[in-house]
């Protein structure tokens, strides 16, 4: 079931399909978590690969995917996969009440992009209906997306921060996320709901990321602004196998790990790759800070291994992608930002 990489990835079809092959090491988690699995605000960019993923990886399973389904053709594809669809508005108290219990729930949804200038909506989503979601399903393993956005730019020399890092998070989407994590250890201490955090950044699709985001630049002949030198990535299908396999994981003490990379990725040296594979000029504005945001992934490392995907080969991957012409989403990453203004 673990196949080869291909060398590129022609089409869309050929990346979901890519992006959606279980491990062996998902199958056996996932067969010590039984039951339905209920994935809250699916329609994301991660959504429907894990939904396949986990679908893939246990045929027999009933994957029930929750969204309004917004984009053209998305559900139709979904159901295609054999993946239950639901419309629902989640912020709709009754809706919530409708959607089927599960024993195992994943929360994605989430609001990040236009919090600036709407933050109560921002609070809303991000802190008031993931209470809402712990209380109604109060019974089951929940496992729920937070961000590495929640803890401090560090010197690039720590090697990340880790867990053990104080959060602080710098303006009202961080905060926002990390009232959400509150949330759910306070579902955990107080109901007993297993619980289990994702402190993510960044995932990489061909379609988005900060490589995609990097290779639109080096196409266009953008400057690439270097105050935030350095990242961590992670392949999106490694990120979304672990999000699956953390069920398995999930108890009322609510852990919570950083998951991304084990790299600290130069933006200036991921750009000049990029843009030797594409034949392109390199253009940067700016130097690097001494500090950035960095997670240190360790502790995820001992409960998952280490991605499968490797960075030089998501960046065959981007070039080619991005040079060919390959659909974006047009979702900027924005990791270049430094005052939690998105």
């Amino acid at each position: 079931m673990d196949t080869p990489w291909p060398r590129t990835i022609p089409d869309e079809a050929t990346l979901e399909e890519v992006l959606s092959r279980p491990d062996p090491a998902l199958v056996s988690d996932l067969a010590a978590v039984p039951g339905d699995i209920l994935v809250l605000g699916a329609a994301g960019k991660m959504g429907p690969t894990l939904c396949r993923l986990a679908r893939r990886a246990d045929p027999a399973r009933r994957v029930i995917a929750v969204a309004r389904w917004t984009e053209p053709g998305l559900r139709e594809r979904m159901e295609s996969w054999g993946i239950e669809c639901r419309t629902a508005d989640l912020s709709d108290d009754a809706a919530l009440a409708a959607l089927p219990d599960a024993p195992n729930v994943i929360f994605m949804a989430a609001r990040k992009f236009g919090s600036t200038g709407n933050e109560a909506l921002t609070w809303a989503m991000n802190v008031l209906l993931p209470a809402r979601v712990a209380a109604r399903w109060a019974a089951s393993r929940i496992v729920f997306f937070s961000t590495g956005n929640v803890l401090p730019l560090v010197p690039l020399a720590s090697g990340g921060a880790d867990e053990g890092v104080p959060p602080a998070p710098v303006g009202e989407y961080a905060a926002s996320c990390l009232g959400r994590e509150r949330v759910f250890q306070h579902a955990a201490a107080t109901r007993g709901t297993p619980c289990f955090g994702i402190r993510l950044n960044y995932a990489i699709d061909l379609r988005y990321g900060v490589l995609h985001d990097l290779a639109l630049k080096l196409a266009s002949g953008t400057p690439i602004p270097l105050a935030m030198g350095h990242a961590n990535v992670i392949w999106q299908g490694d990120a979304n196998a672990w999000i699956l396999r953390a069920l398995r994981h999930a108890d009322a003490t609510c852990p919570v790990l950083n998951v991304t990379g084990p790299e600290t990725l130069s933006i200036r040296w991921a750009a000049t790759q990029l843009a030797t594979r594409m034949d392109v000029e390199p253009h940067f504005v700016g130097e690097e800070a001494p500090n950035a945001l960095l997670s240190n992934a360790a502790r995820a490392f001992g409960v998952f291994g280490y991605p499968r995907v490797p960075v030089a080969l998501l960046l065959d991957w981007v070039a080619d992608w991005v040079r060919d012409g390959g659909r974006s989403l047009g979702r900027a990453t924005k990791f270049e930002v430094r005052d939690g203004r998105f």
